[in-house]
Parts: structure tokens; sequence; C-alpha cells
């Protein structure tokens, strides 16, 4: 998954979510994982907590 390609852990799950958390952020990012494909929301709220842009995105997701 994208998130741990980027240096997140995932902490837990709860329900139908997954959690994860990185020691740089203050808050825990959320994702559903009971959503196949997650909505483009979802993603640019995880980019925009870890400080990423698109490109960044595009270049961890197919580039590691």
């Amino acid at each position: 998954m994208f998130l741990n390609k980027a240096g997140c852990k995932e902490i837990r799950r709860n329900g139908g979510h997954i959690i994860f958390s990185k020691k740089e952020l203050t808050r825990p990012i959320v994702v559903q994982s009971h959503i196949d494909p997650v909505p483009e929301f979802i993603i640019k709220n995880a980019l925009r907590a870890l400080g990423l842009t698109k490109k960044d995105f595009f270049e961890i997701l197919f580039n590691q």
C-alpha cells in the first residue's frame, strides 16, 4: 500500500478502517478498508497530512 511505501506504519484496524501513523505526524491517517478502490479524496487527505504532492504520490507508488 502507498502509505507503507511512504514510511507510515499500520497501528491498528478498527471495523472497516485501517489507521496509519508516522513519527512526524500529529494525527493518524485513517483509510477505509471496506471500499475498493479507495476514493480520491481519502488519498488527497493522506497526501496533505504527509506534505506530499500528486507527483510525489506517483513516484512513491511506481518507482519503489
